[in-house]
């Protein structure tokens, strides 16, 4: 039976209320082009369970899967390996099926677990204190300028052009309903970072400048004295993370004078998982804390004496008055965080770093081999295990025709940058410790058939 409580006279005087003269109206900020004026052609109006299962199925076969051939994709998701008993530890019934730990004295181990996530993230971020996990980097990064907004009483914003394209576009999402004001730019095919740029930008309206570390051409900068011009001005440096492994072997934004650090946890643990779910990562210094979105897992003693776990700060609307809400974010990827934890555990600081020692090794050897072909630039003079290459051709259609050879070689900037003709001959590749001699020969010789 249908439940339909309202009646048109109901859904009439609450459309007056909102200022909407009809449904329509509360969809008015989707672009037109991506709005549906019917059923989607092709689709059947319904089948049957096994009709789908087999229809979906043969859609699956149709893709490339990563585990099957070379692969070289990076730019915020990576291939590395998870041990088989990340998965057993997140299968196990209390974790797979457990719901926010509203009640801590029968939610102690996801407390706990939460508790040692952020223990990890603050460590390696390189800050006093970290969220319980939000729901990935890009919206992560975003939160972090609001909350820049909130601590400065300032709306300006400079990002670098050295962050994720797809988590710029996040933020001039949400900033369109926001008082909020951001300067973006294109980044370059050039070895050196904007970050002269983004010092001379700074003045008395900003509130934060936002860099990637390493950044979507892979490279690497001392994030200092981007962090003193900050500082000097009242403002704040968020760095955004979208390969924690990297944190392994070089320092953290932390360490470098940041005072946000967010990003993508999912290199350790999570799997690519055609896009998600993933898990954001959130950590800051600790006079910001109240000003933190999401919730926080604090280590107490009950009334034995005995060590416990609570949610110790709330800061999202469901949990106080919305108008004091730090955040309208009403979740977080708690099941992908024990993964990213289960998986950090499983390493430990010294597996970490030689995780991480053993991706740039192969890194470097991929970088060297790839830039001996003809014709072939490698733009990086510095990264950890992704790289940027010119190629004397246009990057994306020669991605699609490694594809052709059984070889996803990269990301080409012509896919990220579609309007901006200097990157057109761009590819990104990412060279983790899947990647074997055999991969990085297959990729060789096509990009050399390719870019004669």
């Amino acid at each position: 039976m249908r439940y339909l409580p309202l009646s048109d006279a109901d859904r009439s005087e609450m459309l007056r209320v909102v200022g909407a003269s009809s449904i329509d109206d509360l969809f008015r900020d989707v672009p037109e082009a991506a709005r549906l004026s019917g059923p989607i052609e092709g689709l059947p109006m319904h089948a049957s369970e096994m009709a789908v299962e087999r229809h979906m199925t043969a859609l699956s076969r149709k893709n490339m899967v990563a585990g099957d051939v070379p692969f070289f994709l990076g730019c915020g998701a990576y291939k590395h390996h998870i041990p088989a008993s990340v998965d057993h530890i997140i299968q196990r019934g209390e974790f797979l099926t457990s719901y926010t730990p509203y009640q801590p004295e029968i939610a102690q181990g996801t407390l706990q677990m939460m508790f040692e996530f952020q223990s990890q993230v603050a460590r390696l971020f390189g800050c006093e204190v970290a969220n319980a996990s939000m729901y990935d980097g890009s919206t992560a990064m975003w939160e972090a300028i609001v909350m820049a907004h909130r601590i400065t009483r300032r709306n300006k914003t400079i990002i670098s052009s050295g962050v994720h394209p797809h988590y710029v576009s996040v933020a001039k999402t949400m900033a369109k309903f926001t008082e909020d004001r951001l300067e973006t730019a294109f980044p370059e095919l050039d070895a050196e970072t904007d970050a002269a740029r983004l010092i001379a930008s700074i003045d008395d309206e900003t509130n934060a400048v936002v860099v990637q570390y390493p950044d979507i051409l892979g490279r690497i900068t001392d994030l200092t004295p981007i962090a003193e011009a900050a500082h000097a001005a009242g403002a704040l440096l968020i760095a955004v993370v979208t390969e924690p492994v990297a944190l392994g072997l070089i320092k953290s934004p932390g360490e470098m004078g940041a005072d946000i650090v967010v990003g993508e946890g999912q290199s350790i643990g999570v799997g690519l998982q055609f896009g998600g779910p993933y898990v954001g990562l959130f950590a800051c210094r600790e006079k910001h804390v109240r000003q933190m979105p999401g919730r926080l897992a604090g280590e107490t003693v009950d009334a034995e004496g005995k060590r416990g776990f609570v949610l110790t700060l709330s800061t999202r609307e469901q949990h106080i008055r919305r108008e004091k809400a730090t955040s309208n974010i009403c979740t977080s990827s708690v099941l992908c965080a024990l993964a990213f934890t289960a998986h950090l555990t499983l390493l430990g600081e010294k597996g970490l770093r030689q995780l991480a020692s053993l991706n740039h090794a192969r890194a470097r050897e991929a970088a060297d081999r790839l830039s001996a072909i003809p014709g072939v630039e490698l733009v990086n003079d510095s990264f950890f295990n992704e790289f940027t290459l010119k190629l004397p051709v246009e990057a994306r259609p020669a991605v699609h025709a490694m594809v052709e050879k059984g070889v996803l070689g990269g990301v080409s900037l012509g896919r990220l940058y579609p309007a901006v003709e200097v990157l057109q001959n761009g590819l990104v590749v990412a060279v983790t410790e899947t990647v074997t001699d055999e991969d990085v020969a297959a990729l060789e010789t096509a990009l050399k058939e390719i870019a004669r």
